[in-house]
């Protein structure tokens, strides 16, 4: 059997789910930590026969990753998972919970310290609370990879974005201190930047339509990102050849960020 494992956070659409898909293309078994509703599981149940179409296993986990309970309790579940001498071998970090208020507008809910305080929870120091959680279940592998995803919002200021902003540059920031500080382990972190992605998430924000079209006129292919386009970067990261590279934020947008 395959000792590959992929965990994903977040891998019930979007990115993390083109992740799960393409990893498991490559023989990894995978790990989904999602949390929808009852309503929507058929649909997801769907796409994740295509996961385990490639003769690989799937565990999936339909809870909240930002409970430390939850979380406790789902990493005792993984260590009963896992095969003898079995570790996981990447970590996909796609949590997409980020408050999208304006931080001004007239007659409307404005951006608060609270809202602020979620989406970093979420979108960037969960990161840390499961990196650390694995560790100390001695969960990764000798050569584990982790892999968290950025955007362009890391220094263009967007409308109704400014909280994701924040969670984005602090996710970059803590990619690199855990590829510094857990190198010992053999543990190597990366980021990866993508171009405008039409996703749920990306459909959420307000104003995504506009976003959209300026992205395609800066384009240089003149497409858009595309989830898959993604998960092949996140492939190619946990490939051997891609063991010296980590700490950086890697731009997978098509050349859309030149201009």
């Amino acid at each position: 059997m395959n000792r590959k494992w992929a965990l994903i956070l977040g891998g019930s659409s979007g990115l993390g789910l083109a992740t799960a898909k393409k990893l498991a293309k490559h023989g990894f078994h995978i790990i989904v930590i999602h949390r929808d509703r009852r309503a929507d599981l058929e649909a997801i149940n769907s796409e994740f026969d295509e996961i385990t179409s490639n003769g690989g296993l799937l565990k999936a986990f339909n809870v909240d990753a930002l409970q430390k309970t939850k979380r406790n309790t789902v990493i005792n579940d993984i260590i009963d998972t896992l095969p003898t001498g079995h570790k996981i071998n990447v970590m996909a970090h796609s949590i997409a919970k980020g408050n999208l208020k304006p931080m001004y507008a007239e007659g409307e809910d404005t951006l608060t310290d609270q809202d602020l305080k979620i989406t970093l929870e979420a979108m960037a120091l969960s990161l840390y609370d499961w990196t650390k959680a694995l560790i100390k279940a001695d969960l990764f592998a000798a050569d584990a990879r982790i892999i968290s995803f950025t955007s362009e919002g890391n220094s263009r200021s967007l409308a109704n974005y400014a909280a994701v902003s924040v969670a984005k540059v602090a996710l970059e920031s803590l990619t690199r201190s855990i590829a510094l500080e857990f190198a010992p382990l053999g543990i190597k972190a990366n980021c990866i930047q993508a171009g405008i992605t039409p996703t749920k998430s990306f459909e959420m924000i307000p104003g995504f339509q506009k976003n959209k079209a300026d992205a395609l006129k800066r384009n240089p292919n003149n497409r858009l990102t595309t989830p898959e386009d993604i998960a092949n970067a996140v492939y190619l990261l946990t490939m051997d050849e891609a063991k010296w590279i980590t700490g950086t934020v890697i731009k997978v947008d098509g050349g859309e960020s030149l201009r």
